[in-house]
C-alpha cells in the first residue's frame, strides 16, 4: 500500500523526469536535388546550413528552423551562381514549409526534414553592358551574350571595370546603377550597369597611426608615397610593401580616405603596428656530413629611431663533421632603409671567420658597406665596397691576401615556394671585382645559380627541377687569390655522392680549388601520399684550373631521396653514391626543404 505522500512523491519524481528527458532527436534530413548533376548537387549541400548542423549533430528546434529558413537565401545563391535563376526550393519540416513556421512558434521536437531544390534550366546571357569603361578593360571570358549568366561572372566583370577606373587614376570609381532582367520565357538574362568613373585623383598627405617609435618623416620616406601624383593601387600597394620590409612591423595597413579633399586630393593613412623592437634567438643544425652547427643572434629593429636594424650573429660549424674541423664566424650588419631612396636600403658590414676545410684553412676578416636596390618582388640588385684581408694555410704554405672588393649581386626569384618549388624560376648571379694591396693580385671573380621548376601530371604530381651553377676566376691567378675566391666541387651543395670538395685542381701534387666551374644537377620529384614524396636525381660537377675550364677534372653522383612533406616545407633524405671521381662509397645528406 502507498501513501498519499508516497504517491506525492513519485508524481514529483515523474514530472522531474519528463522535465530532464532530452529532446527528440532529428530522426531523418533528405536533401533532393532533381535534375541537378552531381557538380551542382555537391554544391548545394556543401552551402546548406541544415546539412551542417546534421553533421554537428545538432537537434535544438529553434535553431534548426532557424537553419533551415537561412537555406532559403543560401540555396538559391548558390543556384543564381550557376546561372540557375528559375529554381524552385521546398524546405518541409515535419510536413510543414519551413518558412510558414512562425519563428517564435517553433515546435519542441523536429523529427524529419526534407529539402527538395529543383534547380530548373541553365539560363545564358542575353546582354551584357557595363559602361563607361577605362581604356585597356578585360573583362572575364565568360562575361558575353550566349554564355552562362552565372553571377560570379557578374561580380568579377563589374569589379575589373571599377579596377580599371582606379588603375588610371579614378579612385573613387564607383557602381551608379544597374539593372538585371531574367527572361523566363527564353531563360536569359540581361545585364546593364553604369559606372560614375568619378575624377581624377591625386595622391595627398600620409597619416600616420601607430608606430610611434619611429620618427614620423623617417616613416613617410620609408613609404615612399607619391604625394601629389596621380593615384595608382600599385603606387599603393608599394607604398605598404616598404614598411613591411623593414620588419619593424607586426602588421601595416594603407586606407584610403572616403572623401577627397578639394583639387580631388585623397589623403591615405597607414595603421602601424610595431614588433617588439628587440630579440634574441638560438639555432641548431645536425648533418651527417657537416656535424653540428650552433648559431645564435641578437637583433634590434629600431637602432636609431628609423627603423634602423642591428644584427648581432655568431656561428660555430662542422662539430664532429667531415668537413675538415670546426668553423668560426661573428658578424655585425648595420641597415638603414630608405637611403638615399624608397626602394634602396644602406647596409654597413662588419666580420671576422676562421675556417677548417678538408684542404685549407683560412683567417678572414671583412669591413665594408653598400646599397641594397629592390626592382620589383622578383628582382633586387646589391653594389658594395669592402676591404678584405685573409690568411690561408694550404699545402702551398701560409699567404696573406689584401684586398679592396667592389662586390655586384642580381637576385630573380620567381618560384612559388623557395622550400619546395613546384614552378618558377631563380637566378643568382655574382660579380666581384677585385683590386691588389700590398703586392695581391687584382682580378674578378663571377659566379652564378639558376634553377627552374615544372610541374606536371595530376594536380601537379610530378615536379622536374633543374639547376646550372658555375664561376671563374678570371684576370688573377689561382695562388692569387684566397682560397674561398676559389671553386670546389663535392658535397650537398654541389655533387651528391661525391666527398665534401673531393674535386679541384693539383698544384705541386696537392688538392687546392680551381679557377672555374660548372655544376649540373637533375631532379624527378613525385608525391606518393598527401605527405610522402620522393626524388630520383644526378649531380655534375667540373672543375678547371684555367677561367673557362681548360684542362679539367669531372665527377658525378646520383641517388634517391625520401620526403615526408611538412607545411613549412619537406624534410629531406638523400642516398647517393659516386660516378667517376675519387670518392667511394654511398653519401647520405638530411635537411629541411629540397636540395636546390
Amino acid at each position: 500500500m502507498i501513501s498519499l505522500r508516497g504517491l506525492r512523491a513519485c508524481a514529483g519524481m515523474a514530472v522531474l523526469g519528463l522535465w530532464m528527458t532530452p529532446v527528440s532527436a532529428l530522426e531523418n534530413l533528405e536533401f533532393r536535388t532533381p535534375g541537378a548533376d552531381e557538380a551542382l548537387a555537391d554544391e548545394l549541400r556543401q552551402s546548406s546550413l541544415l546539412i551542417a548542423a546534421q553533421n554537428e549533430g545538432n537537434n535544438d528546434p529553434q535553431e534548426l528552423l532557424a537553419a533551415a529558413n537561412a537555406d532559403y537565401g543560401r540555396l538559391v545563391g548558390t543556384l543564381y551562381s550557376e546561372g540557375r535563376f528559375g529554381g524552385v526550393i521546398n524546405i518541409m519540416v515535419d510536413g510543414r514549409e519551413a518558412a510558414g513556421i512562425p519563428p517564435l512558434s517553433a515546435p519542441d521536437a523536429i523529427r524529419t526534414i526534407v529539402v527538395t531544390v529543383k534547380p530548373g534550366p541553365q539560363y545564358n546571357f542575353s546582354r551584357t553592358e557595363i559602361v563607361p569603361q577605362a581604356p585597356g578593360t578585360v573583362l572575364p571570358d565568360g562575361f558575353a551574350p550566349g554564355q552562362p549568366a552565372r553571377t560570379p561572372v557578374i561580380r568579377d566583370s563589374v569589379a575589373a571595370v571599377v579596377d580599371g577606373w582606379r588603375d588610371v587614376g579614378r579612385a573613387k570609381a564607383s557602381v551608379a546603377g544597374q539593372k538585371v532582367t531574367a527572361n523566363h520565357n527564353v531563360k536569359q538574362l540581361a545585364v546593364d550597369v553604369g559606372i560614375a568613373p568619378g575624377p581624377e585623383v591625386r595622391f595627398g598627405d600620409l597619416l600616420l597611426k601607430g608606430g610611434d617609435r619611429v620618427r614620423p618623416a623617417r616613416l613617410r620616406k620609408i613609404a615612399g608615397l607619391p604625394t601629389g601624383e596621380i593615384y595608382s593601387p600599385e603606387a599603393l600597394e608599394l607604398s605598404a610593401k616598404r614598411l613591411r620590409r623593414t620588419g619593424t612591423f607586426k602588421s601595416v595597413s594603407l586606407t584610403e580616405a572616403e572623401t577627397l579633399r578639394p583639387g580631388d586630393v585623397m589623403d591615405i593613412t597607414a595603421t602601424l603596428t610595431e614588433e617588439k623592437p628587440r630579440r634574441i634567438g638560438f639555432g641548431a643544425e645536425i648533418s651527417t656530413v657537416e656535424g653540428l652547427a650552433l648559431s645564435a643572434f641578437w637583433l634590434h629593429r629600431n637602432l636609431l629611431g628609423g627603423a634602423e636594424r642591428l644584427r648581432l650573429e655568431g656561428n660555430v660549424t662542422g662539430i664532429g663533421g667531415d668537413t675538415g674541423g670546426t668553423d668560426y664566424k661573428f658578424s655585425a650588419r648595420y641597415g638603414r632603409p630608405a637611403t638615399p631612396d624608397a626602394d634602396t636600403d644602406l647596409y654597413i658590414l662588419a666580420e671576422v671567420e676562421q675556417v677548417n676545410e678538408p684542404t685549407y684553412s683560412a683567417k678572414t676578416g671583412r669591413l665594408g658597406f653598400g646599397f641594397d636596390r629592390y626592382i620589383n618582388d622578383q628582382l633586387s640588385v646589391s653594389l658594395g665596397l669592402a676591404y678584405v684581408y685573409s690568411q690561408d694555410t694550404d699545402a702551398l704554405g701560409t699567404l696573406s691576401y689584401h684586398h679592396l672588393t667592389l662586390p655586384l649581386n642580381a637576385t630573380y626569384d620567381s618560384r612559388d615556394m623557395p622550400l619546395d618549388a613546384t614552378k618558377g624560376y631563380f637566378a643568382d648571379v655574382d660579380v666581384m671585382p677585385f683590386l691588389g694591396v700590398s703586392g695581391s693580385e687584382s682580378g674578378a671573380r663571377v659566379a652564378f645559380d639558376t634553377r627552374a621548376y615544372k610541374a606536371f601530371g595530376d594536380e601537379g604530381k610530378f615536379v622536374l627541377a633543374g639547376r646550372v651553377q658555375g664561376g671563374s676566376i678570371i684576370g688573377a691567378s689561382l695562388t692569387g687569390v684566397p682560397n674561398d675566391y676559389r671553386f670546389y666541387s663535392g658535397g650537398g651543395g654541389t655533387v651528391r655522392g661525391q666527398a665534401y670538395q673531393s674535386l679541384g685542381v693539383m698544384v705541386n701534387g696537392e688538392l687546392t680549388g680551381g679557377r672555374s666551374f660548372l655544376g649540373l644537377s637533375g631532379e624527378l620529384r613525385a608525391k606518393v601520399r598527401e605527405s610522402i614524396g620522393v626524388v630520383a636525381f644526378a649531380d655534375f660537377g667540373l672543375v678547371g684550373a684555367d677561367s673557362f675550364g681548360g684542362d679539367a677534372d669531372t665527377h658525378a653522383g646520383a641517388g634517391l631521396g625520401l620526403r615526408y612533406l611538412t607545411p613549412i616545407g619537406p624534410i629531406r633524405l638523400d642516398v647517393a653514391a659516386p660516378i667517376g671521381g675519387t670518392s667511394s662509397g654511398a653519401q647520405v645528406y638530411v635537411g629541411i626543404g629540397q636540395a636546390f
